[in-house]
């Protein structure tokens, strides 16, 4: 009988586990709390352990409590698309007020986390929350613009390591955000692209032209292109700090014309594999230049 009821709860706790992992989109926030320490990494003159555990704590809570908020308004609009609509609240199994429970305590600690690193960090991190929620999740079913919207909540992470590491944004933290400003319009367009019936089925208005054309594709090189121009322009020595070998802007470069022939293929083609090659370059390319980036800074 012990064991029956032990394991009950066991399965209840993992049950519990797995809708909190799902309400914050954790594989999302890990990534984006990887872009974060990276950013730290680069701006940093030395290591302190009990900053990167803040930044890391402070990261995850602020992505989370987006993550949450959006699943909240967007609920009614989850339950119509096949991708969301085992999440935990269309699902019945979570509440909406328990969901609002849990970002708004992630708020809370997240704010708190990041103000013990400096005001600045913790101010870009309400920043992000607020337009990611207030301004971003609105505007998605009513006009394509909301990508360029939420590009800049998107683009704060990498940028934010950096100010939490110096308390301080100038050139530097400013070259790191726009690397991945310019990097999620390819992203997530071609993510747009390969979702595109099941968006619409909500009403999202995901891709610039509204469809999955020439147009759309021309645009993703195009963003594809300034991207590969920002993350390779501190090898020029005009971003202060943020320096990077001849030969680390050389890999930057050759994995950026990696990404940017997924996206002529795209333009090709115009498919949903073309899309989700493109889609899973980006995500290697965005991890990738951050390593590099941390690597050549220790290495050079």
């Amino acid at each position: 009988m012990k064991s029956a009821v032990g394991s009950v709860k066991s399965n209840t706790l993992s049950l519990i586990f797995t809708d909190f992992k799902e309400i914050t989109k954790a594989k999302l926030a890990i990534s984006v709390v990887f872009s974060s320490i990276a950013g730290y990494f680069l701006g940093a003159y030395q290591i302190n352990l009990v900053s990167v555990l803040l930044l890391t704590f402070g990261g995850y809570c602020m992505v989370g409590a987006s993550n949450a908020y959006n699943q909240v308004i967007e609920k009614d609009l989850d339950a119509l698309m096949k991708r969301t609509r085992n999440r935990p609240i269309p699902s019945g199994r979570m509440s909406v007020k328990t969901a609002l429970t849990i970002a708004v305590t992630l708020t809370v600690l997240g704010v708190l986390s990041l103000l013990a690193l400096s005001p600045k960090t913790a101010m870009f991190g309400a920043i992000s929350i607020f337009l990611y929620t207030s301004v971003y999740t609105p505007l998605k079913t009513k006009t394509p613009l909301s990508v360029f919207v939420g590009a800049f909540p998107g683009a704060i992470p990498f940028m934010l390591g950096w100010v939490a590491a110096t308390d301080d944004f100038g050139i530097e933290p400013g070259t790191l955000f726009m690397i991945q400003f310019f990097w999620q319009f390819p992203h997530f367009w071609a993510l747009g692209w390969m979702l595109d019936e099941d968006y619409k089925r909500a009403g999202f208005k995901m891709l610039p032209t509204g469809n999955k054309d020439k147009g759309t594709a021309i645009q993703i090189i195009f963003y594809t292109f300034w991207m590969i121009v920002i993350s390779i322009i501190p090898v020029f020595g005009i971003t202060g700090r943020l320096q990077l070998s001849i030969v680390a802007a050389a890999v930057v470069l050759l994995a950026g014309l990696v990404m940017l022939f997924f996206a002529f293929r795209l333009y090709e083609k115009r498919d949903n594999i073309s899309a989700r090659k493109l889609m899973l370059a980006s995500v290697t390319y965005i991890s990738l230049i951050q390593v590099i980036y941390v690597i050549d800074k220790f290495v050079s």
